[in-house]
């Protein structure tokens, strides 16, 4: 008989409540809290913490095999599983390799560890985040899990064996990330439970075929993947009993992604008895179904409580949220994010480029006072209003004929806003006129010249306090 030897989890100490980013953004956020690795922990870290648990719970254990699943590796082009083989202090002779990329991977792993041989180390761990105020941001959480599979033993006895398997797999492109993005992306939801429910009920259907029982015997139901409305809509048509489907932690943690489903099966065998069935059911591009029974070795071998762990402790700010993940705000002090004044938000090369009004960027004078709400079109040809005949040699230039640029409007005296005689004149980055002569007057841009070069148009959004609301003015 093979199955689980034991197993540990860990959850980041840290917690976000959803009020926060409610808060932050003007924006609904739900309610609870998610759990949140801290600025030093990566999912490597998170998963060398689960393993120590699972082998603190079996001290005899000398794993194998070690198989490291992640959605989101530290490193690309190198086994990031060796690393907590190392931290791990495990034999030169023990395997480590990878499964990442997907959160089909936790599932891919574990199958994998039942069917082989020997004592095989399975770690899960994941880090979830997305856009600012986007639905991974609110309803993600961090976390690892490990099990440790091996044959049953005097030493290492079975507290959970498989009693049976099932898949349903399909190409359907409901969440993906390209390389290099920092977040994914995601179909509407109407689509994902139109294409998850019906695969997923299959492959329950075939679990509980090959078990030889029906849905009211299972004693815990455990549905977990990162399409939260298709989870629950399975949850509601597999045929569960009232009482038998697990909480899913969302209301503490979120949903950790490829740890999730390990995770919630070492909250279920944390309270659960001896000859008690347990389904998972996962829901990752496709759906994953195994049905465990514990033994009676499960209530004298199981780790202690971890309803500490599982609750959190301290209590962290939507804005080091997005710090730690790397994300600047415009709301969180300079000192928190190097290389960057306050308020600026500096884009990547070719990127859109949006700032607060007043928060200059770094090493650029502040910009002269805006008038820009009422000031008229520059005329390409025919005179300049009442005042046409006081125009001066050159104020006739068409600046639409020249590639947009971000140029200085400065109000004029008296409530005037001609653009023309009364202010300085808007110019180039260069400070060049049409003729290719440097203007009389000197440019006052708000962004160097340099960066007109490499990074070509720029779009300069800002807000004046003396516009009306909802009025922008761009240049």
């Amino acid at each position: 008989m093979r199955g689980l030897v034991g197993y540990g989890v860990y959850v980041p100490y840290f917690r976000l409540d959803r009020k926060a980013i409610a808060a932050a953004l003007g924006a609904p956020g739900g309610a609870g809290t998610r759990s949140v690795a801290s600025y030093d922990e990566d999912t490597t870290s998170l998963g060398v913490e689960a393993a120590r648990a699972a082998l603190r719970a079996a001290p005899v254990a000398r794993p194998d095999a070690l198989f490291f699943a992640t959605s989101l590796p530290a490193y690309l082009d190198k086994t990031n599983a060796t690393a907590i083989h190392a931290a791990l202090g495990l034999d030169a002779e023990t395997l480590a390799c990878d499964m990442l990329g997907s959160v089909r991977s936790g599932a891919g792993a574990l199958r994998a560890a039942l069917q082989g041989g020997g004592l095989t180390l399975v770690v899960h761990a994941d880090i979830r985040t997305g856009l600012p105020g986007g639905g991974d941001e609110r309803d993600g959480g961090d976390g690892a899990a490990a099990l440790l599979c091996a044959d049953d033993s005097r030493e290492l006895p079975v507290l959970a064996e498989p009693v049976a398997h099932a898949s349903a797999t399909a190409e359907f492109l409901e969440r993906w990330r390209v390389p290099g993005e920092p977040a994914s992306h995601q179909w509407e939801e109407r689509f994902g439970e139109h294409a998850y429910v019906p695969l997923g009920e299959a492959a329950v259907t075939e679990a509980l075929k090959h078990a030889g029982v029906t849905a009211p015997a299972i004693h815990h139901w455990i549905i977990a993947g990162p399409h939260t409305r298709a989870a629950k809509r399975l949850a509601a048509s597999v045929g569960a009993t009232k009482g038998t489907v697990t909480d899913d932690l969302a209301a503490v943690v979120g949903n950790t992604g490829t740890a999730h489903a390990a995770l919630l099966l070492a909250q279920a065998l944390d309270g659960a008895a001896a000859d008690e069935l347990i389904a998972v059911v996962s829901l990752a591009d496709g759906c994953d179904v195994t049905i465990w029974r514990t033994t009676a070795a499960l209530p004298g071998r199981r780790p202690k409580a971890r309803a500490g762990a599982i609750a959190g402790g301290g209590q962290v700010s939507y804005q080091a949220f997005l710090t730690w993940r790397g994300v600047p705000s415009a709301r969180a002090p300079a000192a928190a994010r190097p290389g960057a004044a306050r308020g600026a938000a500096v884009a990547p090369r070719g990127g859109l480029e949006v700032r607060v009004h007043g928060e200059p960027l770094p090493g650029v004078r502040r910009a002269p006072p805006a008038a820009a709400a009422r000031l008229r079109e520059v005329p390409r040809d025919g005179p300049d209003g009442a005042r046409a005949a006081r125009r001066r040699a050159g104020d006739d230039r068409d600046l639409h004929r020249r590639p947009a640029r971000v140029l200085p409007v400065t109000a004029g005296r008296r409530g005037r806003h001609r653009l023309r005689g009364r202010g300085p004149i808007p110019v180039r980055a260069d400070r060049r006129g049409p003729g290719g002569r440097e203007d009389r007057r000197p440019g006052r841009d708000d962004v160097p010249a340099p960066l007109h070069g490499p990074r070509g148009a720029q779009l300069l959004l800002e807000g004046s306090a003396s516009a009306p609301p909802g009025m922008i003015r761009s240049a």
